[in-house]
């Protein structure tokens, strides 16, 4: 099979369209000035309805739901970073900053979630080189979470490498995938040890038999997509098959994508393939493939940080039909939101996605990956 050169990976031509193809002739194409409306609508939300007099964003969860608000509005908006309300959202953020370099909240048992999200509103805020005593110290705690050998942990176990919220005693790809984010932002490279420590969790939560994947349920589903978590004896959020395997869906499959290349995987590497495949074959902006509308707002703000990680443009599904992702992503955030400027999820709260604060910086998150690319 013939290969396609998308910034610097090798894609098979068969599955994705370079970068010099035109989009379809009849492509739904969503302007730039249509998505800032849209952007603009969603943070004038958040300024407006979504913060509380302490500069938060539902206060409840500790730094996480303010540091993605901060994120959302400064990655489209990076000129925002004197406006009130943000100065307010970042001394919030300050005030989770822990003796240990952690940014959570007093007693969290979800410390690396919050400091992962929060290093990266931090590097966003980072004028004048501000929040780089913040920044080392949030890294070297981050390191410090992983499960490795200071935990007791060994290469050959199922856990080793991963990142958890601590409440499971065991790591998730959510969280790994939160955490190896957050190193690559902090300046690691795809060789630094904590990356490549994480690489085998990854690895492991894949639905593909070997290429490093050496649980009991590697050969149980086998298509290529991935799951929960390996550890603890595996879990998957979108349950198991008759048989016992766990079954992959959409939002942990871009999660891991996304992990793979950041850990230096290439488009050649089996793993990628096997991923690739799973994704062309479920591709879909109405549901998060195997969970249906649980976690979709998650869904679309991974799908997009994924495929713009990848370099891709143009994403042919099961049937050899084009999809420009970018357009139809965009169109697809636009028509859902709300008439306050804000965005829900209607048809299922898992996972808080009925909190508008968080699906709104997911939405706006999403956004920022859907503007037409120079």
């Amino acid at each position: 099979m013939s290969l396609v050169c998308v910034a610097g990976l090798a894609w098979p031509m068969a599955n994705l369209h370079a970068e010099t193809v035109a989009p379809p002739a009849d492509a739904d194409s969503v302007s730039n000035a249509a998505i800032d409306k849209a952007v603009d609508q969603g943070i004038s939300f958040l300024k407006s309805r979504g913060q509380d007099d302490q500069g938060a964003f539902s206060p409840q969860t500790g730094a996480a739901v303010t540091a993605l608000c901060v994120r959302a509005i400064l990655q489209n908006r990076p000129k925002a970073i004197d406006d009130p309300a943000i100065v307010k959202a970042l001394e919030f953020i300050e005030s989770k900053v822990q003796s240990d370099g952690g940014i959570y909240a007093t007693g969290s048992r979800y410390r690396n979630y919050e400091t992962s999200i929060a290093v990266g509103a931090l590097i966003k805020a980072n004028r004048d080189d501000r929040y780089d005593s913040q920044l080392a110290r949030a890294e070297a705690f981050l390191k410090g979470l992983q499960w490795d050998e200071g935990e007791g942990a060994t290469p050959e176990d199922a856990a080793y490498g991963g990142a958890g919220y601590g409440r499971h005693k065991r790591p998730d790809l959510s969280n790994t995938s939160f955490l190896i984010e957050a190193l690559k932002e902090l300046g690691n490279d795809a060789d630094d040890e904590a990356i490549q420590k994480a690489l085998k969790f990854v690895t492991r939560t894949q639905n593909l038999e070997g290429q490093g994947n050496d649980t009991e349920h590697a050969s149980a589903v086998g298509d290529g997509g991935f799951y929960y978590t390996p550890a603890a004896g595996g879990e998957s959020q979108a349950g198991q098959n008759p048989g016992g395997g766990l079954r992959s869906y959409g939002s942990m499959t871009y999660a891991g994508l996304k992990s793979m290349i950041y850990a230096g995987l290439t488009a050649d590497d089996p793993r990628v393939i096997a991923a690739m495949e799973f994704l062309r074959n479920h591709y879909s902006l109405e549901t998060n493939p195997g969970m249906g509308a649980a976690g979709l707002y998650y869904y679309y703000h991974t799908f997009a940080k994924a495929l713009d990680a990848a370099g891709i443009k143009i994403l042919d599904d099961a049937e050899g039909t084009p999809h420009v992702w970018r357009s139809e992503l965009a169109k697809t955030l636009i028509d859902a939101q709300q008439s306050d400027g804000s965005w829900v999820n209607a048809e299922n709260d898992r996972w808080m996605e009925g909190d508008r604060q968080l699906v709104t910086a997911y939405a706006l998150l999403a956004l920022s990956y859907c503007k037409d690319q120079p």
